[in-house]
């Protein structure tokens, strides 16, 4: 049984304008120590993937179907049960990390708190392995930190002390949302090669949400690429991005700046905007932007299996085209 199994999540939320559907019926596994890249455009679903995950969805969103981690069901869980699992077998790092911390409490407050709440440890014993953290991020002065408040700190510190604190218990499963956007390159690279090491030496499980192709060329095992809270296309990542399957995928990879090519030239783009998820199209969500569409995408397409390898594992599309035209 793989750590974390989900299968057909749907999130929808609703609002004065009607129903917002932003995730549709998606499925996934996740197995310890691997390292699971969601990549899309804005308002692809990724983020409330995670948050319905965690439980953490908006008073007005409700979540459906099925999340399994290590054997247990979290949807429909109490918030006691969930607080149980939160912080302890599973973390989060948010992609807001000012907004996230507690303004009322000193940084090393609320870092010996995990601690003492979820792994029982005496405040002394909590607060020199929250300085020991503070150095692994490439915080400088972590004892002054400590003492901080979250106004007294810039963005990207807010962020590097939201990494620490979601990798304080060393959990099973954590997710990144875009974990290293407010971070100078330098910083990025630091944080992501602390994350890799966390997975080969803990088998912790990382989910990580980015907008950034290069971030998941280089730590990432399998990808998924989500449209309109759907799954286009799922594979093992050295095959997505030599060979991708999907229209949308292809064209995310086309977007990303390449040293390879003349830098004068202009970037490519996909034209047109993501649908509106209060009145999902009928049949291929992404075919109004795309250049293959022809009439068999006014059907629906299923996500379907389209290879599978005994060492890259299971490959998915959703997509009529059996090959991207050259």
């Amino acid at each position: 049984m793989a750590l974390l199994e989900v299968r057909g999540l749907n999130v929808s939320f609703d609002t004065p304008e009607g129903v917002v559907h932003a995730v549709n019926g998606i499925d996934f596994d996740l197995e310890p120590g691997q390292t699971l890249g969601i990549v899309g455009e804005s308002g692809s679903g990724k983020t409330q993937t995670a948050l319905a995950i965690m439980g953490l969805l908006a008073e007005n969103g409700q979540a459906a179907g099925s999340v399994n981690f290590r054997g247990q069901e979290l949807l429909g869980m109490s918030a006691q049960e969930l607080s149980r699992v939160r912080g302890s077998k599973i973390s989060m790092i948010f992609q807001d990390p000012v907004s996230s911390l507690n303004p009322y409490m000193s940084v090393g407050d609320q870092l010996v708190e995990v601690l003492t709440h979820h792994r029982n440890l005496k405040r002394r014993e909590a607060r020199e392995r929250a300085v020991e953290m503070l150095r692994l991020v490439r915080i400088n002065d972590p004892q002054q930190r400590m003492r901080q408040y979250p106004h007294e700190l810039s963005g990207g510190m807010c962020q590097r002390i939201m990494i620490a604190m979601g990798l304080l218990c060393q959990p099973d499963l954590l997710i990144a949302d875009e974990p290293t956007t407010a971070l100078d390159v330098t910083v990025q690279s630091q944080i992501n090669s602390l994350m890799a090491e966390l997975g080969e030496k803990s088998s912790t499980a990382i989910l990580l949400i980015t907008h950034d192709l290069g971030v998941v060329a280089g730590l990432c095992d399998k990808v998924l690429v989500m449209y309109a809270g759907e799954i286009m296309e799922s594979a093992d990542v050295h095959r997505l991005f030599a060979d991708p399957r999907h229209p949308y995928t292809e064209g995310l990879l086309r977007s990303v700046p390449r040293l390879d090519q003349d830098q004068m030239m202009n970037l490519n783009t996909i034209p047109g905007n993501p649908p509106n998820l209060l009145e999902i199209p009928e049949g291929c969500t992404f075919s109004s932007r795309c250049k293959y569409a022809w009439e068999r995408c006014a059907e629906k397409p299923a996500l379907e299996l389209v290879d599978d390898d005994e060492e890259a594992g299971r490959r998915y599309k959703r997509c009529h085209l059996e090959e991207l035209p050259e």
